[in-house]
């Protein structure tokens, strides 16, 4: 099949139907397009209306721009953090600081993801909690420390996990050891 968008638009439809489990035959019943023009739009022969486009993607329960995902650019992006490397930063909030080293933010169009590595010593002031977007995966790597998620807490120790949504109040609420040490990695849609 050639680069083209008719190309991208095809081969997008392609691999929507096929995950959506429809033959040709039925996404051809679902959306009043015959079989014949799903096969040549999926084979980047004819350029679609958006009308056609439109009845397919409602078929196939997806908004109609995800038949345009492979549009709109011939590039990725891609970040490769070595061992030891990264940026590191201080977050300062009232009387608490901690350290952190930011292992990748990647943002698209669609989506931003952030992974840090983050290291938070006891001390009088309390970290700060967090309310966003997105989820928000935490993986304790050294330490224990206490993180709270709306009305529960949960004690954290090395190697325990947990993964949130992030628009509930969450956060490290105590370190119980001289430092707790986790990675946090974060998602969300871009609005």
């Amino acid at each position: 099949m050639e680069n083209s968008i008719d190309g991208a638009i095809g081969a997008a439809l392609r691999d929507l139907r096929l995950s959506s489990g429809h033959s040709a035959r039925k996404l051809a019943e679902l959306s009043g397009v015959s079989g014949a023009m799903i096969s040549r739009i999926e084979s980047g022969q004819v350029s679609p209306s958006i009308s056609t486009l439109d009845a397919l993607a409602s078929a196939l329960e997806v908004p109609l721009v995800s038949l345009f995902r492979e549009t709109t650019s011939n590039y990725c992006d891609f970040t490769l953090v070595r061992d030891g490397e990264g940026l590191k930063s201080t977050r300062i909030d009232d009387q608490h600081s901690h350290e952190f080293v930011n292992l990748a933010i990647h943002t698209r169009r669609d989506m931003q993801f952030a992974a840090r590595v983050v290291t938070i010593k006891q001390q009088e002031a309390g970290p700060p909690v967090y309310i966003g977007n997105g989820v928000v995966f935490v993986q304790a790597l050294e330490g224990e420390a206490i993180y709270q998620y709306g009305p529960q807490e949960f004690t954290l120790q090395e190697g325990d996990s947990i993964s949130v949504d992030a628009e509930m109040r969450h956060g490290i609420t105590s370190v119980l050891t001289p430092q707790f040490k986790f990675l946090t990695v974060q998602a969300e849609v871009q609005r």
